[in-house]
């Protein structure tokens, strides 16, 4: 009897020791719920898989469903490389891709591990990335995992479906839905990874506990729709906000519209049904958004995902009770944004902010007050800023610090970046990162900055200043990287970002508005423009 239980222990624990051994290996392996992959060990010592299958592919009658499992497969998958990106227009010129291409077959993540057995239980960064829910990707080098896991984590970047493949809703998917929801596929792509993780992040040294979500712009959406999901918000141990929430940002619009939006959607197809929608190929459908009066599509109010609308969720306490780190930048959005083609002086400023708030012009002048010229520029890009992104995420921090149960650590990140290097000549700064070449006609180009860009704090926040190769970066902006990745590691290790040898960070109290300057002198302030926030609040 005694030598069957060694025999049967020694068979359970066999796979997990190989699991564990092989982590160690110059060609390191884990073996997941659906089989076993191969990654490489980077010169660091970090493990890497990459393009890691956590959905099956999206394709044919799989196109506008909820991601399905993964089957399982034989041997030993190649992970050595990243999956293909989302289907998405070159919106933003300046992205920097290492998709192996672009395809519909996008369900795909990204691990890096510093972890050398699989029973370590280091804490987990899921990462989504931003572009508007039109464009991104897992393997952009801003996201790299590799410096946040040389920190101790295991790090994730996951891919997720985008436009009128992510989000659009149509009354036939509803219909032929179990949910009877339709629209939200990205979102859904998400929580599928949040689920894989749960299931495997063990078998890379990750512990399933200790899951911190996080996300930048439509990636700082998800993170907040994650939180109020019931699908979801069970999954996560803590979340990080990186410009952007979806009470006031790419806020879901109700089923009706969506199913609407999809029938028109349809229509500028070509298409007469969702069987005839299903048959075009995945370039067609994309080259349908791009013509004249097709909308952005959005997330629905679904009944599934989102059973009621997010603010009456969050209003009510029903989100995720976890800690949250959350914030914005200085200069989000230009002054152009409001002053349009107009010189930026008081009168223009001032007949632009009437044309916006009509009866309410009087009372948005006094909390955005542009007496001289000198001003106008500054102000109408507080104004742009906090319309475009900073409200919602103020909204966010503001409403979980009252409801949410657990500490909020808010952000205002103002380290601009620096000048471009030499080489690259006379090219205009990108929305993502990089650089917009003069002859790039579709791409959005953007003005010279005096603030920290949409954007602008991923590579600080990430420990990737290394991995763009447009700014000429100083040695205070590798000591800014260097305290905001700190913060973050932090957090995600421990749900506070304080530690050693950096400044204090307090935390968000229901009476008390503190926040973090994050700049080559970082340190806490008291918050200054709640009476802004509240105005916008009333809308």
């Amino acid at each position: 009897m005694k030598t069957l239980f060694v025999s049967v222990l020694m068979a359970v624990q066999l796979p997990l020791a190989v699991a564990q051994s092989n982590l160690q290996s110059s060609t390191p392996q884990a073996k997941t719920a659906n089989g076993v992959v191969e990654g490489v060990a980077e010169a660091s010592g970090i493990r890497a898989f990459k393009g890691i299958p956590f959905a099956q592919p999206p394709v044919g009658d799989l196109r506008w469903k909820e991601p399905q499992p993964v089957k399982n497969w034989d041997g030993v998958r190649k992970t050595t490389k990243f999956g293909p990106r989302a289907m998405q227009r070159p919106i933003f010129g300046d992205m920097g891709f290492r998709s192996d291409g672009m395809s519909e077959d996008c369900l795909y993540l990204n691990v890096w591990t510093p972890a050398k057995s699989a029973n370590e239980k280091l804490p987990v960064l899921v990462y989504f990335y931003g572009g508007g829910f039109v464009a991104g990707d897992g393997s952009e080098g801003r996201y790299d995992g590799e410096s946040m896991a040389k920190k101790g984590i295991v790090a994730i970047t996951v891919n997720y479906r985008l436009n009128v493949f992510g989000f659009m809703a149509h009354p036939e998917l509803t219909k032929e839905s179990p949910h009877h929801a339709s629209g939200n596929y990205g979102y859904l792509d998400q929580s599928a990874a949040l689920r894989w993780v749960q299931q495997n992040i063990a078998a890379f040294g990750g512990d399933p506990k200790r899951v911190t979500i996080a996300g930048e712009s439509a990636g700082s959406v998800s993170v907040s729709a994650q939180m109020v999901s019931p699908l979801s918000k069970n999954l996560i141990a803590g979340a990080i906000g990186e410009s952007g929430s979806l009470l006031g940002t790419l806020p879901p619009i109700t089923l009706a519209e969506g199913e609407k939006t999809g029938e028109k959607f349809a229509i500028t197809a070509g298409a007469n049904s969702l069987a005839e929608l299903r048959a075009m190929s995945a370039e067609a459908l994309l080259e349908a958004t791009a013509k004249p009066g097709v909308p952005w599509f959005t997330s629905t109010i679904d009944g599934y995902f989102f059973p009621k609308a997010p603010k009456e969720m969050y209003a009510a306490g029903e989100q995720a009770h976890v800690p949250l780190l959350v914030g914005w930048n200085s200069e989000e959005m230009g002054y152009r944004a409001i002053m349009g083609k107009e010189q930026p002086t008081p009168e223009n400023f001032t007949s632009a902010v009437k044309k916006l708030y009509g009866e309410r012009a009087d009372e948005a002048l006094k909390l955005y007050s542009a007496s001289t010229e000198e001003s106008v520029e500054q102000v109408a890009t507080d104004l742009a800023s906090d319309r475009f992104i900073g409200y919602s995420t103020w909204k966010w921090a503001d409403i979980q610090s009252k409801t949410g149960g657990k500490p909020v650590y808010r952000y205002l990140y103002s380290r601009p970046r620096p000048a471009m290097t030499a080489a690259m000549g006379d090219a205009a700064p990108g929305l993502a990162g990089g650089v917009v070449k003069s002859s790039d006609a579709n791409a959005i180009k953007m003005p010279p900055a005096k603030g920290a860009v949409h954007s602008a704090e991923i590579e600080y926040a990430m420990g990737n200043l290394s991995h763009n190769k447009v700014y000429a970066w100083t040695p205070d902006d590798y000591k800014v990287s260097e305290v905001m990745q700190n913060y973050f590691a932090n957090f995600i290790k421990t749900g506070n970002p304080n530690g050693t040898g950096l400044p204090k960070w307090p935390t968000l109290g229901k009476e008390t508005a503190q926040y973090m300057q994050i700049d080559v002198n970082t340190r806490a302030e008291s918050e200054k423009h709640r009476d802004r926030y509240l105005f916008m609040d009333k809308q």
